[in-house]
C-alpha cells in the first residue's frame, strides 16, 4: 500500500499561488459497480485529474472501506472524505472537507454533525480541512437539498452568495465549495463564481451540473481553483478523451 500523502491543503494553496488548476474526480460509494472497479481506477489514472473525492448525501453501502483500500493501492492520487454525515469517515482516506453548510439554516449540518464526526477525527491521522460549503439554485431539487431539508441559494443573488462565503473565510474555514449538486441541471454561474473568486482570499472548489471539459475550463477561467467532476465521469468514463 502506499505510504499517506500528507499537507494536502498546502499543497492547494501552492497551486493556488502558481496559478495551477486542481481537478477532483467525485466517486459516490453507492453508484459503484465492483466489478468495473479496476476499469474505473484505470481511466483516473490517465485522466488530469489531481485528486479524488469519495462520498455522497447518503451512502448506504458497506463497501467504503474496500473502495478506500484500492483506491490507495491502485492509484497515487490523494484521496479526500467528501461526507454527507460522520458515518462515511474513514482512517484510510488522506483528508476529509470538514464541511459546514453555511447556505442553509440546518443545525445538523451546521454544527450538530461536525459535533458527532470530532471525536472520531481525533482517533485517526486524516487532514481536516474547514471547508465552507455553499449550495447553489441549480433548476432541480438535488440531493444535498433533499437530504438536508435545506433551500440552495437564489443563483441570481450574487451578494448574498458572496457574503455568505467571505462569512465562511472570517469564520476560519480554508474553502469555499460552491456546489451546484449532483446531477444539477445549471452549473454555478460563472459571473458569480468570478465575483467571489476576487473578493475572497481562500481557494475556491466548484462542482455540480459541469457536463464537459468546456464546463470545466470554463469554471477555471472564472476563477475556480479545483473543479469536481461527479456524474458526468460517473456516465462516462471516457470523459477526458472526448
Amino acid at each position: 500500500m502506499r505510504r499517506k500523502i500528507s499537507n494536502i491543503y498546502q499543497q492547494i494553496i501552492q497551486a493556488k499561488i502558481d496559478g495551477q488548476k486542481l481537478l477532483a474526480i467525485l466517486l459516490d460509494p453507492d453508484k459503484i459497480v465492483w466489478e468495473n472497479l479496476d476499469h474505473l481506477l484505470l481511466k483516473i489514472n490517465q485522466s488530469p485529474a489531481t485528486h479524488i473525492f469519495v462520498g455522497g448525501s447518503i451512502v448506504r453501502t458497506t463497501i467504503l472501506e474496500d473502495l478506500m483500500t484500492a483506491l490507495k493501492q491502485k492509484t497515487n492520487l490523494p484521496v479526500i472524505i467528501f461526507p454527507g454525515d460522520p458515518s462515511q469517515i474513514s482512517s484510510q482516506a488522506d483528508a476529509i472537507l470538514f464541511l459546514s453548510l453555511l447556505s442553509g439554516r440546518n443545525a445538523d449540518y451546521l454544527i450538530e454533525y461536525q459535533v458527532q464526526a470530532a471525536p472520531i477525527l481525533k482517533k485517526t491521522n486524516l487532514e481536516v480541512i474547514s471547508t465552507g460549503y455553499i449550495l447553489i439554485e441549480s433548476g432541480n431539487e438535488t440531493a444535498v437539498a433533499r437530504v438536508s431539508k435545506t433551500q440552495p441559494l437564489n443563483r441570481q443573488d450574487l451578494n448574498l452568495v458572496l457574503a455568505t462565503a467571505q462569512a465562511g473565510e472570517m469564520l476560519g474555514n480554508k474553502l469555499v465549495y460552491l456546489e451546484a449538486g449532483s446531477g444539477a441541471k445549471q452549473s454555478v454561474p460563472l459571473e458569480m463564481i468570478q465575483l467571489i473568486a476576487q473578493n475572497i482570499e481562500i481557494p475556491i472548489i466548484v462542482g455540480g451540473g459541469i457536463a464537459n471539459l468546456k464546463g470545466i475550463q470554463q469554471a477555471y477561467n472564472a476563477g475556480a481553483d479545483l473543479v469536481v467532476i461527479g456524474t458526468a465521469f460517473e456516465n462516462n468514463s471516457h470523459f477526458f478523451e472526448s
